[in-house]
Parts: C-alpha cells; sequence; structure tokens
C-alpha cells in the first residue's frame, strides 16, 4: 500500500480518499480486513494519530466497522459502497466540467471526444 500524499489536503483525508478509492475499484472487497492503525501508519509512514484520525472518519462515515479488538474491515453495506462510487465519479466530473469550462468547448464537442476516448482506452 502506498500513496503519494500531496501538500494541499490534510493527510487524513488524503488516506480516506486512498481507501474509497480502493474500494471503488474492488482491490478493497466488501468484509475485507484492512491493517491496523498502527500498521498502516507503519506502512505510508504517517504519525498514528493520523492513521487513528483517518480510521475514526472512515468508522463514522460507515465505510468500515470494528467489533470489539478484530481488526477492521469494510463495509458490507451496499448503498455505501454504490455512494462511494458514486462520490468519486461526480468529483472527477466536477473537476473535468471546470476545466473544460475555463476554456469554452461546446457541450456536443466535449461529449463526442469523451466518448471516443473513453472507447479507445477500452480496447487497449
Amino acid at each position: 500500500m502506498s500513496v503519494n500524499f500531496n501538500k494541499r489536503d490534510p493527510v487524513y483525508v488524503q488516506v480516506i480518499r486512498h481507501f474509497k478509492e480502493q474500494i471503488a475499484t474492488g482491490i478493497l472487497e466488501p468484509g475485507q480486513e484492512i491493517p491496523s492503525r498502527r500498521e498502516l501508519a507503519n506502512r505510508l509512514k504517517i504519525n498514528p494519530n493520523t492513521a487513528q484520525r483517518a480510521y475514526k472518519e472512515m468508522e463514522e462515515a460507515g465505510l468500515i466497522y470494528t467489533e470489539r479488538n478484530l481488526p477492521s474491515k469494510i463495509t458490507k453495506d451496499e448503498a455505501i459502497l454504490r455512494q462511494v462510487r458514486e462520490e468519486l465519479i461526480d468529483e472527477a466530473v466536477d473537476s473535468f466540467v471546470h476545466s473544460i469550462r475555463s476554456i469554452q468547448v461546446p457541450i456536443d464537442d466535449v461529449v463526442d471526444r469523451v466518448k471516443k476516448k473513453f472507447e479507445s482506452e477500452e480496447d487497449q
């Protein structure tokens, strides 16, 4: 597990985003155990308090759950899993739309180009 941290966002937020991306792409599966907070901190070379905060936020959001003294696991709640995927898609679309509007490209041209790019990526 590795994360390329930026200096713009808090590290715990970037850790949460990493987990969301891993969940949305199926790398982390529902019910799968995840590293302990201490192990995550060691793997990512981050402060253990930062790992603790990320896990706390993910538990509050329902992304992960911890039962007694057992390892934390990815949620099995399909609504939350669907919400994570939709959130990441919406963020990507928002960023794309913001970028494309700044150069005033007509919507039909954008849609055609996106379709072509998407289809050419599938063929590879």
